[in-house]
Order: structure tokens, then sequence, then C-alpha cells
């Protein structure tokens, strides 16, 4: 249905996450994957969603020179919100352990933001979901580490792994959001440009 509605577009999608591009197969998108290095540094004073907003504007900054009048540029940027902390991706497994550990039998934030821009307008939005931990002992947290290693990811989780089986007591709001982007909302933008 995307791709009729797009026909003569093609949506450039910034990200090298598998899950990003498998939701971009999954809504039948006709797209590309075009990736340009950014180094991720926000201003200290920004806070939750303020952080997604600039560094998904700011991965759009550094692509949009090469966008043609008939592409759509997607970029996105998913942080761990926890106890007034940007939880990113973990530096190393002590790091990764260190931030499940601090997730276990609490509540987060996972907030992840979209720029779409194309030649003529830019919009950037965000979704919040709240995603609540059973406690995890450290033989488990070091178990899913060891097997899953996932450190390419924010909050050193991936709520779609084994860890999402047992450690994730509830969700409160979008699922596909803590994947990696609020599909929902992505489809319903980018129906609305066409």
């Amino acid at each position: 249905m995307l791709k009729e509605k797009l026909k003569g577009y093609t949506i450039v999608l910034a990200s090298g996450s598998p899950r990003r591009q498998q939701f971009l197969r999954e809504l039948d998108a006709n797209f590309e994957v075009r990736l340009k290095e950014v180094e991720e540094i926000y201003p200290d004073s920004l806070k939750g969603a303020e952080i997604t907003d600039y560094l998904a504007e700011l991965k759009a900054s550094a692509l949009e020179e090469t966008l043609s009048d008939d592409e759509i540029l997607i970029t996105s940027d998913t942080i761990v919100w926890h106890e007034g902390i940007a939880l990113g991706k973990p530096k190393d497994k002590e790091d990764a352990f260190n931030m499940i550990k601090s997730l276990s039998g609490k509540t987060h934030e996972v907030i992840t933001s979209v720029c779409i821009k194309n030649t003529r307008k830019s919009e950037t939005f965000n979704e919040t979901t709240k995603v609540t931990f059973n406690p995890l002992t450290d033989e488990e947290i070091a178990y899913y580490l060891e097997e899953y290693k996932p450190y390419d990811k924010a909050g050193s989780y991936g709520i779609q792994e084994w860890i999402g089986l047992v450690a994730i007591a509830k969700i409160e709001g979008s699922y596909a959001n803590v994947v990696g982007m609020p599909v929902d909302k992505v489809y319903q933008y980018l129906m609305k440009l066409a």
C-alpha cells in the first residue's frame, strides 16, 4: 500500500539498524540505505526526547545535501531514559552489565525520535514507551550479554530477544518503538506526505 502511495519516491533510510530496515520491508516501502558517519554528541542541557530529537535532526542534516526531489529521508535515534540519565549504546561489556543492572526491577522509558525530510520540508516527532523490568540476577544478566551481545543497542538490550521474554513485566505504549522505531507514526506521516 505504501509503495503504491509513494510511487515515484524513494525512501532513504539513514540507519544501519537491521531492525529499522526490517520495519520498512514489512511496510512494503521502496527504500535504500544511505549511511554517513555522524558524531552523536549533544548539549548537556538536553533531557529525554530533546536528546533524540536533536540527534535525529543532526543525522538528517548530514545527508540533506545528497537528497534529490524524489527522495524522502528518514533518520532516527533511540535512547533509554532512566532516572534522569540517557543510556545509549554501551561502551563495553562492563558498561552493558551496569546498564542492565540499573534497569533491573525498575521502570524506564524508551524514547525514539524520527526526522522525516525531503527537499521541501522536514518534520521531527518522537514516541515514549514505558518498560518495567522484573528483577534480574547477575547470572541472568551475564548469560544475556554472553549469548546475545547487545552492544549495538540503546540501554544494552533488545526487547525482541531472550531478555524481552524473561525480564519485561510490563510495557506501556508502542512495542515497535522499543525495538527501534514508532512504525505506526512513520507510516501515518508517509501516507500523509503522499
